[in-house]
């Protein structure tokens, strides 16, 4: 039966997240820079570490996180009276070039101090090593948001290395499966399908490199915390390295296949746009981390066997 702390834990820190959801519904978009859809992913990861968790959460510190959700939803409540507006009025101070990327950073800053508060008074220091996951993922997005607001498009060259070889990737994909007519030069792909010519220009966020950075934290977190040789957390982080270049690879193709053989519509294809990155790396990334978990149980429980079954063999 589950721990009923760890169900009224969970409850306390969901709150903004549900308060936002039930009072703010159109600001919830998969697009990771396009609203909080990223603060339901967050909720999922630190859910799915705590579900199962067979600790007991002293009241008070049950009661002490309390007042820390309630400043986490004034928070949301004042952007909609002018502290939103304060935000767009003080960008051009900082010399932000796109104000919405910078208004969602703040959002992703706000939720990811309040989880690591809630948890570092729920559980202490022992935190990053029960419940990292969530936070580490809502830190990652706010500082990939604030890349994109201080240097987007492909004004940040180390991050905007890459794009080129994918997009080359891609045309060949293209080109060996018939899928249409593609050429490229530099990040742009020139494509001729279904419904026209249409010019596709990729830059690092939609090539995937963002979902790289945030896997990167996730899966260190991750890592951290389990109790397993060296080698095989490097094992795991290259296999997810390798896993989330292929989905990055499909996502650009994705976008192309869309106005290839569905539309070049230019307001279709942002909508599509907005939301393909994260419909395919959210579900991959989840799927791979309980797959690490399941390998890493199982193994886990063989060798206890093992031990028990030699010390029973050396009673006997």
């Amino acid at each position: 039966m589950q721990n009923r702390s760890i169900l009224v834990a969970i409850a306390i820190i969901a709150s903004p997240v549900m308060f936002a959801l039930a009072v703010f519904p159109d600001s919830f978009s998969l697009g990771w820079n396009q609203g909080r859809g990223g603060f339901l992913f967050a909720l999922a990861f630190i859910a799915a570490e705590l579900v199962g968790l067979k600790l007991e959460i002293p009241r008070r510190r049950l009661f002490a996180a309390i007042p820390v959700a309630a400043g986490a939803i004034a928070y949301l409540v004042g952007l909609e009276f002018g502290l939103r507006k304060y935000l767009v009025a003080i960008a051009p101070q900082f010399n932000v070039h796109l104000v919405d990327s910078w208004t969602w950073m703040w959002d992703f800053i706000a939720i990811a101090a309040f989880f690591m508060i809630t948890l570092s008074i729920l559980f202490g220091r022992r935190w990053i090593r029960i419940s990292p996951a969530g936070p580490i993922y809502a830190a990652g997005t706010a500082i990939i948001l604030s890349l994109d607001a201080f240097f987007p498009y492909d004004s940040l060259g180390p991050l905007q290395y890459v794009v080129p070889y994918l997009v080359k990737l891609d045309v060949f994909l293209i080109t060996t499966f018939h899928l249409g007519i593609a050429s490229s030069h530099g990040n742009i792909m020139f494509l001729n399908g279904d419904h026209g010519p249409f010019a596709l220009q990729v830059f690092w966020p939609s090539a995937g490199v963002h979902s790289m950075i945030i896997y990167s934290l996730v899966m260190m977190a991750f890592l951290f915390k389990m109790n397993i040789q060296r080698n095989r957390k490097a094992a795991y982080f290259a296999m997810g390295v390798i896993g989330t270049i292929g989905v990055n690879v499909i996502r650009i193709l994705s976008l192309s296949l869309f106005v290839l053989k569905v539309s070049t519509d230019v307001n279709e294809f942002q909508s599509f746009h907005g939301i393909a990155g994260e419909i395919m790396f959210l579900p991959w990334i989840f799927i791979f981390l309980l797959i690490v978990t399941y390998v890493e149980t199982k193994r886990l429980k063989k060798n206890e066997v093992e031990i028990a079954k030699h010390g029973l063999d050396k009673n006997l």
